[in-house]
Parts: structure tokens; sequence; C-alpha cells
């Protein structure tokens, strides 16, 4: 423990070294004057959407992310993440409810031709076409944010705009 100990100590005195403490304490204030992130509260907002795709999450599991953009109000420009893991049937339902609610013509016609989600691949796809008829027809939604009994985010799109 005590090897440890003076090992810790020896990197944090080097970073006293380099870095001025008297300059970063002025700059903590100064952080604290200009901050303007507020944290977005639940409730109704209209938004758009800036990213929607298939990622990694952290554990290595397929991940549905999409950033939702408030578009008016108090937390204009604010932003809303989506991050829902689809390696299991009850997420995947919980992102093709939501990709539902947007009334987007290339949902519907996967849903015509199949299911949803028939492969990761045709997932992906899925979304990216899903984000390029948001983008070309600049289609905005109403979305209410909020948190279930649990404790988690709750997405749902009440309206879609053009």
């Amino acid at each position: 423990l005590y090897r440890r100990t003076y090992y810790m100590s020896n990197i944090w005195e080097q970073f006293d070294e380099k870095f001025n403490s008297d300059e970063l304490q002025s700059e903590i204030k100064e952080a604290g004057k200009n901050s303007s992130y507020k944290e977005v509260p639940q409730g109704t907002y209209t938004v758009g959407v800036e990213k929607m795709d298939l990622v990694q999450s952290k554990k290595g599991d397929p991940m549905v992310s999409i950033w939702f953009t408030i578009k008016e109000g108090e937390f204009k420009n604010s932003k809303i993440f989506y991050n829902q893991v689809i390696k299991q049937g009850f997420g995947i339902h919980k992102n093709n409810e939501l990709l539902r609610s947007m009334q987007l013509q290339c949902v519907e016609d996967a849903e015509e031709e199949r299911n949803l989600f028939q492969s990761y691949a045709q997932y992906g796809d899925l979304l990216l076409d899903a984000a390029e008829e948001i983008e070309e027809y600049g289609l905005t939604f109403e979305l209410e944010y909020g948190t279930n009994k649990n404790g988690y985010n709750t997405f749902k799109i009440t309206d879609c705009f053009e």
C-alpha cells in the first residue's frame, strides 16, 4: 500500500508542476459564470433529428442512437439523447414503436415488405434511410420526454411536422 500511495503522489506532484493551479482556479470560476448548459427537464418539445444510427454500446452491444435537437423555447438547440440497446426483442420492439410513430414512408414500406427488423445490417440501413427521409423533407417532431416508474427515460413521438 505504501508503494502505491508513494507512486500515486509522484504522479499528482508531476501534474502540479506541469499545470498552474492558480490559473486553473481562475478558469474554473470563469467557466462557472459562462456555463450555459442546462439539463433538459421532462416535457414536450418540438425536435429535429441530428443523428440516427445503429452503433455499438460501450459493452459492445448493438444500440440505436438518436440525437434529438430542440427547435424552440428555453432549451432551443439543446440535445436529448435516445439510446436503446437492441440485443433482445423488447429493445427492438421499443425502437420499432418509436420509428412507427415518426410516420416515415421508409418505415411503412419496410413493414409492408417484411418485418421492420430482419437483421442488424438491414436494420442499420433502415435507420440510415429514416435519417435521410427526415433530412430530405425537413421533418420535425413533437417529442414527449419523460421518465417511467423505474426511472428510465421515455420517448414518445406524438406528432410529425413538415
